[in-house]
């Protein structure tokens, strides 16, 4: 277009010799128009041209993400295609198994029901066995309070009460019931004793082991060999006082001595000697009646 427009500019400037010079200006006007006009369209068609690029483009996107979107839409109906195959194959397994049931046995379905039943026993008992040791708990804090009670005006240095094991330690030291090396009760401990005596005959459904126990000093003399002779004669002795002084049942009572082989403390000081030279008061409920206490109340 601007070829042919300059060709006829120049054959316009070529025949100006034809033309008057009015003329040949309004020619001038007329082609600069033109070339504006055409210079226009041609800015046009670029700014066009351009938007159509812009166009394709956002086609191309459109389209890309299309095919995105079919492949994601393939890929979801080939995984879904999988579990439809896997909920089949588990459902005729489902099916299977369930006719394999269909055809247990009645041998074997009173089997079940045994096994059952036995499981529901075994949770009653543990829940009465739990019950039973709560309540033999009881009994133990009962006593522990009333020994307290009545030794409250003992030193504590001399006298120890806990609870261990599920059983009621009495720990007596032995300055406050002997004197050194000897297995003689003194005079100052009937007190303590008549008083551990009144609460245990208040308990009659309990046992009581009595232990002697000494340091590791070796002990010989015309009486004793060594320290189980006075462990053992040290606990005879509390148990023959509690027989004949505070009638205590003897059937309930049982002396042992330790000698120096349970030491509470280190023997390597005197502090340790004397912790470990003891008498230990040790009540216990009776066998028989630790059985009653499994057997769950009557409602």
């Amino acid at each position: 277009m601007l070829r042919l427009l300059s060709i006829a500019l120049l054959g316009a400037l070529t025949l100006g010799s034809c033309v008057t010079k009015k003329k040949f200006k309004q020619l001038e006007a007329n082609a600069a128009a033109t070339l504006d006009k055409v210079l226009a369209q041609e800015k046009q068609c670029q700014l066009d041209l351009e938007n159509l690029r812009k166009e394709l483009q956002e086609k191309d996107k459109e389209l890309s993400l299309s095919k995105n979107n079919l492949d994601n839409s393939k890929a979801k109906e080939q995984e879904l295609g999988k579990q439809l195959d896997y909920l089949r194959e588990n459902n005729t397994q489902l099916l299977n198994r369930l006719s394999d049931l269909s055809v247990v046995s009645k041998t074997g379905a009173e089997s079940i029901k045994k096994s059952l039943e036995t499981m529901e026993e075994q949770g009653k008992y543990i829940k009465d066995l739990t019950a039973s040791l709560q309540r033999k708990d009881s009994l133990n804090l009962q006593l522990v309070m009333n020994l307290k009670r009545s030794l409250d005006n003992i030193n504590d240095e001399d006298v120890n009460i806990e609870v261990k094991k599920g059983v009621v330690f009495i720990s007596l030291s032995d300055k406050m019931l002997f004197k050194s090396g000897s297995y003689e009760i003194n005079k100052g401990a009937d007190n303590v004793l008549s008083k551990i005596a009144k609460v245990v005959n208040d308990h009659k459904d309990m046992e009581i082991l009595v232990e002697g126990h000494t340091d590791n000093v070796p002990m010989k003399n015309d009486c004793m060999k060594d320290n189980w002779d006075l462990s053992v004669l040290r606990s005879t002795a509390i148990v023959k006082s509690l027989q004949s002084k505070y009638s205590v049942d003897p059937s309930r009572m049982t002396a042992g001595g330790r000698s120096e082989y349970l030491p509470k403390a280190s023997n390597e000081n005197a502090t340790g000697r004397a912790a470990n030279r003891r008498t230990e008061i040790i009540i216990t409920p009776k066998l028989d009646q630790f059985f009653d206490l499994m057997k769950p109340k009557d409602k």
